[in-house]
C-alpha cells in the first residue's frame, strides 16, 4: 500500500513539471489547479493547537501547507454526442478532512473527483443530456471543496455539519434551456466510494434562472447512511437563493433540513447560511458569512471536528474575509471569524474569535 501510495502521490506532483516541458495545447485535456496556503490563530485552541469546529484550517498557530490540487479534465462538447472526463487530485492535509469509506491512498492524498461523462444533445438551443459516472462532488449547499471558488477562505458550518462532501455513482443531467437544469444521482451514499450497506441513496436537484440577476436550487437527498443498517434512511433537504442586489453586491442564502433515525430514535438537524459579497475594486471584494447550525439530537455533532460528545447542541458563526487579487493568478484573503455554541466546547467557553490569512495560486 505504501508503495501506491507514493507512485500516486509522485505521479500527481510530477504530472505539471512533466507536462511543462511541452505544448500543452496538443494534449487532449486541459490541465488546472491551485496550490493553497493559510495561517490561522484562536485564542481558544485546545491544548493551544487544535481549533474546534474546523475543518481545513483546524491548527491553531500553525503555517500550513493546506493543498496541492491538480485537475486534469476534458469537457464533454455539448452540442454532439462526446465524451469527457475530470480527475482531480488533493495533495496536502486537506485531503484527510474529505475521504470517502473505501477510498484511502494515505493521510495526506485523496481523489476528490474522478469521472467519466457521456454527452447527448437535445433539440433547441442549450439543451442536453449527460450521463456522468464515478465520485463527484456533492451537488448541495453553496460551498464547495475547491475553496478558492467560495466566498470565504475557511468554509462554514453548513458545509461541514450538514452536507455531504462526494458521492460516487451514476448522474443523469439535463440541461433544458438557458434558465433551467436537473440532476438525479443514484449513490453509494454520503462520502462512499465502497457501500457500507446495500442500499443507494438518491440525490435530485433542479436549479433555476427566472432572470438575469437571480438564481434558485432546490436538492433532495434519501437512503440509509449507516454502517450495515438499510433500514434507517437520512433525508435532507437543502435551498439555495441567490440574488445581484446592485452591480457590485450579491445576496445568497442556504437553509437545510433534515433527519435520521439513529439507535432507535429520530434524530433532527436544521442550518441556515447567509452570504452577502461586495466588489470593493476590480481586484478586491468582500466576503462576509453568518451560518447557525442546530443540531436538536447531537446525530451531526458529537464527537465531530474537536466537539465534544453531546446529546444536542447549536452552533454559529460570523466570517469576514477580503479577497485580493493584485497579483495575477494569485488570491490573498485576511479573515476575520467568530464562532459560538450553546455549549462550552471551545477549550471551556462557549464562544471564540479567530483571526488567519489563506494565500492561493490558482493556476
Amino acid at each position: 500500500m505504501g508503495r501506491d501510495v507514493f507512485r500516486v502521490s509522485l505521479t500527481f506532483l510530477l504530472a505539471p513539471l512533466m507536462l511543462a516541458a511541452q505544448d500543452t495545447t496538443s494534449l487532449p485535456f486541459t490541465i488546472s489547479g491551485y496550490v493553497t496556503t493559510s495561517y490561522t490563530s484562536s485564542a481558544r485552541a485546545i491544548g493551544d493547537t487544535i481549533i474546534v469546529g474546523r475543518a481545513y484550517d483546524r491548527r491553531s498557530n500553525t503555517f500550513l501547507i493546506n493543498v496541492a490540487n491538480l485537475t486534469l479534465e476534458r469537457a464533454a462538447p455539448t452540442d454532439r454526442v462526446a465524451a469527457g472526463f475530470r480527475a482531480e487530485a488533493w495533495l496536502g492535509p486537506q485531503a484527510a478532512l474529505v475521504k470517502s469509506a473505501g477510498l484511502d491512498l494515505g493521510p495526506n492524498t485523496d481523489i476528490w473527483q474522478a469521472y467519466v461523462v457521456l454527452n447527448l444533445p437535445i433539440s433547441g438551443k442549450d439543451r442536453y443530456l449527460q450521463l456522468k459516472a464515478g465520485k463527484i462532488a456533492a451537488l448541495v449547499g453553496l460551498e464547495v471543496g475547491q475553496e478558492t471558488l467560495n466566498p470565504n477562505a475557511a468554509v462554514g458550518y453548513q458545509n461541514l455539519l450538514v452536507e455531504p462532501f462526494t458521492e460516487t455513482g451514476v448522474e443523469l443531467s439535463a440541461r433544458l434551456g438557458p434558465r433551467i437544469d436537473a440532476e438525479l444521482r443514484l449513490s453509494n451514499g454520503w462520502d462512499q466510494v465502497v457501500d457500507v450497506n446495500s442500499g443507494k441513496t438518491v440525490t435530485a436537484r433542479v436549479g433555476l434562472a427566472p432572470d438575469d440577476k437571480t438564481l434558485l436550487a432546490l436538492t433532495g437527498s434519501l437512503g440509509p447512511e449507516q454502517v450495515l443498517n438499510n433500514s434507517s434512511s437520512r433525508a435532507a433537504v437543502d435551498v439555495v437563493a441567490s440574488r445581484r442586489i446592485v452591480s457590485a453586491a450579491n445576496l445568497v442564502l442556504q437553509l437545510d433540513y433534515g433527519h435520521e433515525d439513529v439507535a432507535g430514535s429520530k434524530a433532527t438537524w436544521s442550518a441556515a447560511g447567509t452570504w452577502l459579497t461586495y466588489d470593493l475594486a476590480p481586484s478586491a471584494s468582500l466576503a462576509l458569512r453568518a451560518d447557525y447550525v442546530n443540531d436538536q439530537n447531537g446525530a451531526r455533532t458529537s464527537g465531530v471536528l474537536g466537539f465534544p460528545a453531546n446529546s444536542g447542541m447549536a452552533v454559529r458563526s460570523f466570517t469576514a474575509t477580503l479577497n485580493q487579487k493584485t497579483w495575477a493568478h494569485t488570491l490573498v484573503r485576511p479573515e476575520l471569524r467568530f464562532d459560538r455554541a450553546t455549549l462550552p466546547v471551545f477549550d471551556g467557553s462557549k464562544a471564540q474569535v479567530s483571526y488567519g490569512m489563506a494565500l492561493s495560486y490558482v493556476f
